[in-house]
This record gives C-alpha cells, sequence and structure tokens, in this order.
C-alpha cells in the first residue's frame, strides 16, 4: 500500500517525502479511512509504529485552512510529546504549503503571550488538558467550531488522577466533535472509561510489531553499586553518537548524572523532578548533540522520538519485556542499526531470558576486559 493508495492528499503526500516518509505504517493505512470520515475511534499500536502521523494526516484533511478558527485539539500526557507532536504539525503544513498555523498550549509559561497568540486564531491547538481546559473557560479559546480532539498516551491520561480533567475538557468542547484515542498500551481501566465516553468507536488495532532486527542486545551482569561506573565505562568503549540511558528512579538520574559529568561527559536528564524549562533545555542539549547522553524515566521519555539515538542503555531492568520493548524502540530508527546494552545484578539475571521469551530475540552476556567488550 501507498499513501496515495489509501487516499492521502498529493500535497501531503510531498510532504511527507520531504521527511522521507513514503509507505504508510499499518496503524496508518487502517487509521486514515475511519478518521476521515469523522468516526470516532481508537488507535492501539506499538511504539514507533507512526500513531501521531495515523491521526495527523486525515485530521489535517478535515480541516478548513480558509477558517480562522481551532478546528483540532490534542492532548497530551507530557510537555515534551505536545512539543513533539506541534512540531509534526507544524512540519506538516509548512512541507504541504498548507496555510494552517497550530499553538502550543502547555503549562508553566505565562498564559498571557498564550493568549496573546489565541488571537491569530490557531486551526490546532497541542497542549495539556489543564491548560487547554482553563483558556476554553476563560473564553480565551474559542472552541465552539472544533471538529476533532484527540486524546493521545490515552491510558496514561484516562486514569484517576487526569480523568476528571478530561472528562471537564470534553465537557466545554462541542458534543458532535469527534474523539480520538490513541495509545501504545491497552489498559482494562482506560478501555472501560474509553467505552462510556465514546460508545460508538471503531477500535483500530494492528498486529503486534516483531522486535526491530537492527538491534543488537547485549547485557551484563555486575553489582548494583558498580552499574554507575561501568556505566561510563560503557561510554567511553561503545562511544556512541546519541545513547538514551534509562533509570526507574529521579535520585540514580542525579547520581548518575553528577559522576558522568565528573568525567566530563556531556549529559541531559528528563524526569519528573525538573520542571518545564530544564526538561526543554536536556531535549535541545540532547537533539542538538550539545549532550550526546540522555538519562531519563520511562513515564518522561514516553513517546518521544529522537532521531539518530544509536544507543539504549538500560542502567535499571525494566521488569517486563513489553516495557524493555519500549525502551529499546527509540534506536535503530528509520532503517538505521542500534545497540541495547542492559545491566543486570545477580537476582536480576533471569530478566535476559525473559525477555527472549517474550520478545522472540536473542540477549548477547557480555563481560568489560581492558576497555573492550567481550561475548562470553
Amino acid at each position: 500500500m501507498t499513501f496515495s493508495d489509501i487516499g492521502v492528499n498529493p500535497e501531503l503526500i510531498a510532504a511527507l517525502a520531504k521527511q522521507r516518509i513514503t509507505e504508510p505504517t499499518p496503524i496508518q493505512t487502517v487509521a486514515y479511512p475511519v478518521l476521515l470520515a469523522g468516526k470516532d475511534a481508537y488507535l492501539n499500536a506499538e511504539t514507533g509504529t507512526g500513531k501521531t502521523l495515523a491521526y495527523l494526516l486525515p485530521l489535517f484533511s478535515r480541516i478548513d485552512a480558509k477558517l480562522a478558527a481551532t478546528q483540532l485539539v490534542v492532548v497530551a500526557p507530557t510537555h515534551e510529546l505536545a512539543l513533539q507532536i506541534q512540531r509534526q504539525c507544524c512540519d506538516l503544513a509548512q512541507n504541504a504549503g498548507w496555510p494552517i498555523s497550530t499553538l502550543l498550549l502547555i503549562g508553566g509559561t505565562l498564559i498571557d503571550r498564550q493568549i496573546e497568540k489565541l488571537k491569530k486564531k490557531p486551526q490546532i491547538v497541542v497542549g495539556s488538558p489543564g491548560r487547554i481546559r482553563e483558556l476554553i473557560q476563560l473564553k480565551k479559546l474559542k472552541a465552539h467550531l472544533v471538529k476533532s480532539v484527540v486524546v493521545d498516551e490515552a491510558d496514561r491520561l484516562l486514569v484517576e488522577e487526569s480523568l476528571p480533567m478530561i472528562r471537564d475538557l470534553l465537557h466545554v468542547l462541542p458534543r458532535d466533535r469527534q474523539l480520538v484515542f490513541v495509545s501504545a498500551t491497552e489498559q482494562p481501566e482506560s478501555a472501560g472509561v474509553i467505552a462510556s465516553i465514546a460508545p460508538e468507536l471503531v477500535m483500530l488495532q494492528t498486529a503486534a510489531v516483531p522486535m526491530n532486527p537492527n538491534i543488537e542486545h547485549l547485557f551484563l551482569v555486575c553489582e548494583e553499586r558498580d552499574k554507575p561506573d561501568l556505566l561510563r565505562s560503557l561510554l567511553h568503549a561503545l562511544k556512541p553518537v546519541r545513547a538514551m540511558v534509562f533509570v526507574h528512579r529521579t535520585e540514580t538520574a542525579e547520581i548518575v548524572a553528577s559522576k558522568l559529568a565528573f568525567h566530563h561527559i556531556p549529559t541531559a536528564q528528563l524526569h519528573g523532578a525538573f520542571d518545564k524549562r530544564d526538561r526543554k533545555q536536556a531535549m535541545d542539549d540532547f537533539r542538538s548533540g550539545r549532550a550526546a547522553v540522555m538519562l531519563a524515566s520511562d513515564v518522561a521519555a514516553r513517546g518521544l522520538d529522537i532521531p539518530g539515538v544509536t544507543h539504549i542503555f538500560n542502567l535499571d531492568a525494566p521488569a517486563l519485556g513489553k516495557a524493555y520493548l519500549h525502551r529499546v524502540g527509540r534506536t535503530a530508527r528509520a532503517g538505521a542499526s542500534g545497540v541495547a546494552v542492559t545491566l543486570v545484578t545477580a537476582a536480576e539475571s533471569h530478566l535476559p531470558r525473559r525477555y527472549e521469551q517474550e520478545l522472540g530475540i536473542v540477549m548477547h552476556p557480555m563481560r568489560l576486559r581492558e576497555g573492550q567488550l567481550i561475548r562470553l
């Protein structure tokens, strides 16, 4: 199948070609006609399968570029994901030559500046549900012409803590709006909520995507206390162009970042303890190459698509194969190759076998000797 086969506008196809995207993924293929028809839908597909474009392509085609009014609202659980979606919207519009404007509306920034920008009446707003709802209630964001609402990472937004905010937002939006929920995982709790909010939605799923064959999977057994120093040695041995290091806790990230900085290894951090400005700076440093290493928690980095990641390091090994899949899927994108290195203690030594069984991969045991990685 090609983008032309599924009916994508030729100007959007040309825009995608400028991003070197020439063929639709399975979720994009099944989602396009359903969303273009204005139906409520739930897009469920693995990470790295192009879910953002799966909803943006048809919803872009539903926007009246001549109408200066907000017609599409996209909400996301993190500022980083919202910014990534906004950038994709801007790239699509610019590369297609369409006069469609997008505004990012997130908390932690001056609301007066956002109110001023809303006077230009952007066709798309992307941001956090709380800030978008607030601006609608202040009557600064005119939402009466909104056609479509997307709840990205729905399994994280439709939980007890943030569900009331989502319900309030949907309550102040037009009743006849199209609802699109997007997620890489399917949680029973959120599935029940979605069914109650949009009982006639179309469930769009694709078969589980096999592990990218271009990723080499390595693991080393070590003491917990030795992990930061071993990571530093591995960075020197492998010389990654751009590496993401995953940890469970903020405290671990800060300790490791301090040790790497002491050894003059530029490191960015992306976790919950950082405010919006710090997280944006971390993303800018990592994307630009000023920092070759990004220390991140699963929650902070979820949904991010950062080009050129060559290595993934699991400093804290994930307990489940699906979590491992989400992490390592951030390397070896667009036909490139990548390496995933997991550090496990003796008590965690069963995890590589679990990943092999659940994901159908081969984990190679390694050891570091005189600054060189050696396969056991």
